[in-house]
């Protein structure tokens, strides 16, 4: 049977109870922390040496789609009803938003060490601390909108202008490709300085900052609800340009390529599933979004 991811804003305070419930039980289980390394490893830089499918590549958006699957069915292992819901934050702009209430994601850290002190995912409360990639903190952090190099938001025109490209993406097949689809939504650009070197989706990790910025971001769990949105862009993108190639590269790149070996082509497994972008351009038959 088909299920329904919802908008955040739109779930019974029931529904919200219930996904809170499901996380914290796979935190208890060490289920969680699983994902939060998973995360990690593969958070590859488009520097360093070898396959990068997490992040600055063709696959970034098939592997999360995957990777929020995962955590969607072991949420579901907990209790069959709960979905991951996502996070427009092109409507959702504010730490006041519903989003940041005290029985959902908690709210802002507090000044100085920006810990989370409300909710349930607060240090304080005895269920949420932090195990993996962490150094003297463990505790949840975050540091909205960034008041001391404040950062806003994409907005509605963002997306469109991010929807608007005919292509899924482009060589060099990294974070400096210059247009294509992927690259504009994962947000890297060149040539400009400060936050306005961030789009789209890595704006919203630095808006939220704390321990959203980098590649532990999985500890908060608003990651899955940002990354929910992202993957609707992308079938709102696939819509939009039915008469595109659904995936670039569709053939890997070829020997003496600077990325040969090091991005998936259509058909190549991403692990650590051993699943091809493929497999994952189509997820109408699994899940939808309200």
């Amino acid at each position: 049977m088909v299920y329904t991811r919802k908008n955040q804003r739109n779930l019974t305070s029931a529904e919200r109870k219930a996904f809170v419930g499901a996380v914290l039980e796979l935190k208890r289980s060490g289920a969680y922390d699983e994902f939060v390394r998973i995360h990690i490893e593969f958070y590859v830089p488009d520097g360093d040496d070898g396959l990068r499918v997490a992040h600055m590549a063709p696959s970034f958006l098939p592997w999360h789609r995957q990777f929020l699957l995962e955590f969607e069915r072991a949420l579901q292992k907990v209790n069959p009803r709960v979905t991951v819901p996502y996070w427009d934050w092109t409507r959702d702009r504010s730490p006041a938003s519903s989003l940041w209430s005290e029985d959902f994601m908690g709210g802002n850290g507090r000044r100085g060490d920006l810990q989370v002190m409300t909710g349930p995912f607060a240090y304080g409360h005895g269920k949420w601390e932090l195990a993996v990639d962490v150094t003297e903190s463990r505790f949840l952090t975050r540091d909205l909108g960034r008041p001391r190099d404040p950062v806003d938001l994409p907005v509605a025109a963002d997306v469109a202008r991010t929807l608007a490209d005919p292509v899924y993406d482009v060589a060099p097949w990294d974070s400096t490709s210059k247009s294509g689809f992927r690259n504009r939504m994962e947000g890297w650009t060149t040539g400009m300085s400060g936050s306005a070197r961030f789009r789209m989706h890595n704006r919203v990790h630095r808006w939220v900052s704390g321990v959203m910025l980098g590649g532990a971001s999985v500890n908060d769990p608003v990651f899955w609800l940002h990354h929910a949105y992202i993957d609707s862009l992308w079938s709102r993108w696939q819509a939009a340009h039915p008469k595109s190639k659904r995936y670039l590269p569709d053939v890997p790149p070829p020997s003496g390529d600077p990325q040969h070996g090091r991005v998936a082509a259509l058909h190549e497994p991403m692990p650590p599933w051993d699943v091809p972008p493929a497999a994952l351009l189509d997820h109408t038959g699994i899940y939808r979004y309200a």
